[in-house]
């Protein structure tokens, strides 16, 4: 039974790292175009960088969110580990 979780942990943890270097891929994929001291600067000039950052940011923002979630499988599946050689051993 544990070792079916520890294995399902294990899934899991390379699952959601693959997600996050996936997004973060993503996050960095797009370059956001320079812009010249003297180009002049409309409001859809604008609203196409704020849309490029709050993208990125959100890209992020996922990416972070599934390394931890990788983390967590990782950490928990050494729990499993160490309670598996503690009932072995008792």
């Amino acid at each position: 039974m544990l070792h079916a979780v520890t294995l399902a942990l294990d899934v899991a943890a390379i699952a959601a790292a693959l997600v996050a270097s996936w997004l973060w891929y993503r996050a960095g994929q797009r370059q956001t175009r320079r812009i010249s001291r003297l180009e002049v600067l409309d409001a859809a000039d604008l609203n196409r960088v704020v849309t490029a950052i709050n993208r990125s940011a959100i890209l992020n923002k996922r990416a972070a969110l599934a390394s931890a979630f990788s983390a967590a499988c990782f950490a928990l599946r050494f729990a499993a580990t160490l309670l598996i050689d503690l009932v072995e051993l008792g």
